[in-house]
């Protein structure tokens, strides 16, 4: 009989590693995998290629950086400290998607890099069913805060993947 020897264990996303793991766990594992997924979506693109529009709406990769920036600070500082939010126009718009011509991709990102770390040092002291106040929508538990934000930050990072792809031809979920 012979030996073979196994293929070289690849990195796992951390979702997989904790497929036995707790429910906090398992849902900050999914939302760092899909934070960094972002990340890996946006690295090496110049400004102006982050900048640019690929479809007629607003969206771009820098703009869905700067919402998710937004959402990160909303739905965690925002709520379960009473910090304000951001305000919004009459259209109920935050201005979230708007990149001004000062604001580089690696400035944000690294707003992107504080509100996540802001959001993972307010939720960790709380358990899943602590209950905040929301504005508009009523009560809601730390674990759904949890869901909603993995939600949108996956539904974003879908839209990332294809404008990474318009722009470069880059696909995976690191490029």
């Amino acid at each position: 009989m012979t030996e073979t020897t196994p293929p070289a264990p690849t990195a796992l996303p951390a979702p997989l590693l904790v497929r036995t793991g707790g429910e906090r766990e398992v849902l900050e594992a999914f939302l760092d995998f899909h934070r960094s997924t972002l990340r890996g979506k946006v690295r090496g693109l110049a400004d102006d290629a982050a900048r640019r529009r690929l479809v007629p709406s607003e969206t771009t990769l820098a703009g869905l950086v700067k919402h998710l920036t937004l959402v990160e600070r909303s739905w965690f500082p925002g709520l379960l400290t009473g910090a304000e939010a951001p305000e919004k126009d009459a259209d109920g718009h935050d201005g979230g998607w708007e990149v001004g011509p000062e604001e580089s991709l690696d400035g944000l990102l690294a707003a992107y890099e504080e509100a996540c770390a802001r959001s993972r040092a307010v939720a960790a002291p709380l358990p899943l069913d602590h209950v905040v106040p929301h504005p508009e929508i009523g009560e809601m538990s730390l674990r759904w805060i949890y869901v909603h934000v993995i939600e949108e930050t996956a539904r974003h990072v879908g839209h990332a993947d294809i404008l990474r792809e318009q722009t470069d031809g880059a696909t995976g979920v690191t490029a």
